[in-house]
């Protein structure tokens, strides 16, 4: 079979502020990204769950014991709200990093593959207008595509 080779085109030279400063994070910056990749990573483990799920247990059989007072009630609210709290941040990190990455691997290929819209690399950035606007275009676009393709089956039978 014939290798098929993708001309490739010149990347935009617009990137985020993140891949711009990519080499030069600060070392706070740094160490939160390394942080939240190893917590988030070890949150969503069977052993992370398995911990919580014995405080758990281990709260509510201690329940007789503090009579189910208010107190008994507010360790188990109290702790379980700071974690929360302090988790959504660290998973939202996280998240960003992954979104990141995914566009970016996303934009390569747009600009690699000849034909493909390099109207949509960085769509991920624009408003809310501009996006709905891009999305009745691309349907549009894959409506036309579609007659197009049944009027060659057509006219081919």
């Amino acid at each position: 079979m014939p290798s098929i080779s993708v001309p490739r085109r010149q990347p935009p030279r617009k990137r985020s502020h993140r891949a711009a400063n990519a080499g030069h994070a600060n070392p706070i910056s740094r160490f939160f990204d390394h942080f939240a990749a190893h917590v988030t990573r070890w949150v969503g483990s069977p052993i992370a769950f398995g911990l919580a799920l014995i405080a758990v247990i281990v709260w509510a059989a201690s329940g007789p014991a503090f009579g189910y007072s208010e107190i008994w009630q507010l360790v188990i609210n109290t702790g379980t709200t700071i974690v929360t709290f302090l988790m959504v941040f660290l998973i939202q990190q996280s998240q960003n990093k992954d979104s990141e990455a995914l566009h970016l691997k996303l934009d390569e290929l747009l600009i690699a593959l000849k034909g493909a819209d390099e109207g949509l690399v960085d769509a991920e950035r624009l408003d809310e207008d501009k996006l709905l606007a891009l999305a009745a275009a691309c349907t549009a676009r894959v409506r036309r595509e579609r007659r197009r393709r049944r009027s060659r089956a057509a006219g081919s039978q």
